[in-house]
């Protein structure tokens, strides 16, 4: 059986040309090109990723996005944005969007951006473990839920977001390079720029209250990478 993915994009140039790039890969293709129909074409379809648009009739894929994580939908979620601007693309990650592609966009790009969504969804990998609770500082994470508690604060996480709080716990105390976590949170084909982890670990400050001027769990190692402090 095919891979199915289900393209959100209302340019019907644009949308030809994903359908065919897509289904050339081996995939099958479902689409929809208005915001206000993208969550039952979600349910209908239960697509393994979703391509998303984020200027779109109806709805912005922005509020799709945040709709379906509303669900708790694990579908990875690659968005695409034609403003190029580092706070859209933020916004798309911080409402649970997994990666994003900038118009214009390399088929080879949007290609391996696509396989390694659906290769971290899809490994065994993933799932060691995936289903138990850890701390962070006050900070409870549960894998089962995507979600984050401190006190009476209950902040949602993306799959990439638990995967790389997994990937800093278990390795607590280390400096942990940006190119190892590219590797083993997006997959070793990453053809993206280490920005979009910088990005990511921004937010996650947020969630765990250590966004101030001086982070207390995540820290940046100017020049390397990030380590968490226990």
């Amino acid at each position: 059986m095919k891979t199915k993915i289900l393209i959100v994009e209302d340019d019907p140039h644009i949308l030809l040309g994903l359908e065919e790039v897509l289904k050339s890969d081996g995939f099958e293709v479902a689409s929809c090109n208005r915001g206000d129909l993208a969550l039952d074409a979600a349910a209908k379809h239960k697509p393994a990723l979703i391509v998303l648009d984020v200027m779109l009739p109806g709805a912005s894929g922005y509020d799709i996005c945040k709709r379906l994580r509303a669900k708790k939908s694990p579908t990875p979620i690659l968005m695409l944005t034609a403003k190029g601007q580092e706070i859209d693309k933020v916004v798309g990650l911080d409402l649970g969007a997994d990666d994003y592609v900038t118009k214009p966009f390399g088929v080879r790009e949007l290609l391996a951006r696509i396989h390694a969504l659906l290769r971290r969804a899809n490994s065994v990998e993933d799932k060691i473990d995936s289903d138990k609770s850890f701390k962070i500082g006050d900070a409870t994470i549960d894998p089962k839920t995507f979600q984050l508690k401190r006190g009476k604060v209950v902040e949602e996480l993306t799959a990439r977001e638990v995967k790389l709080l997994q990937i800093f716990r278990a390795r607590a105390g280390e400096v942990l390079s940006r190119d190892k976590l590219l590797n083993e949170a997006w997959g070793c084909n990453y053809y993206g720029t280490t920005r979009t982890l910088d990005q990511v670990v921004v937010q996650l400050r947020k969630k765990l209250g250590d966004h101030g001027g001086e982070p207390k769990h995540l820290l940046t190692i100017h020049g390397v990478g990030y380590k968490l402090v226990a």
